[in-house]
């Protein structure tokens, strides 16, 4: 995101581009990017208010032009096989502001609104809560809900 006038105006900002209003109908746009052989791209979904990375998942074409026209997080769930609708199941929807696709083409950035505060299964804020201390893992972020409540 470039500075806070974005963050502030994301509705206007979002419907100017086409997120989420339907205008993302026309879907040239996909083939400028890099799919990898299994016809998936890397989506990293980054807080638009915050910039904290929030989780990293994957994409296929349908998942990229369903987010674009809806405005909602969609991805592809590789152990599933089929498209995953953020939120379908917990609640945890995330709003697209903006889609940045990165230099080489191979790389999705979603600016978010995070509905529910928890973007992870664990039932936490961010699906990067571990850190490497002193070569090893630690949990440095809370579970904000347990994950048993989230999904039953």
């Amino acid at each position: 995101m470039n500075g806070s006038d974005d963050r502030r105006s994301g509705t206007d900002r979002a419907d100017r581009e086409g997120i989420g209003n339907g205008t993302a109908d026309a879907v040239g746009w996909l083939d400028s990017v890099r799919w990898n052989d299994d016809g998936l791209v890397t989506a990293v979904a980054q807080d638009a208010a915050t910039g904290d990375v929030l989780m990293l998942a994957w994409m296929n074409r349908e998942a990229l032009a369903e987010t674009a026209a809806t405005g909602h997080a969609v991805y592809w769930s590789r152990s599933r096989a089929r498209l995953w609708r953020k939120g379908e199941e917990s609640g945890h929807v995330q709003r697209v502001r903006e889609i940045r696709l990165d230099c080489d083409g191979d790389a999705i950035l979603l600016a978010v609104e995070q509905q529910g505060a928890i973007a992870c299964h664990t039932g936490r804020r961010s699906c990067f809560f571990r850190r490497l201390d002193d070569a090893h893992w630690r949990e440095v972020d809370p579970v904000l809900k347990d994950p048993g409540e989230i999904y039953r």
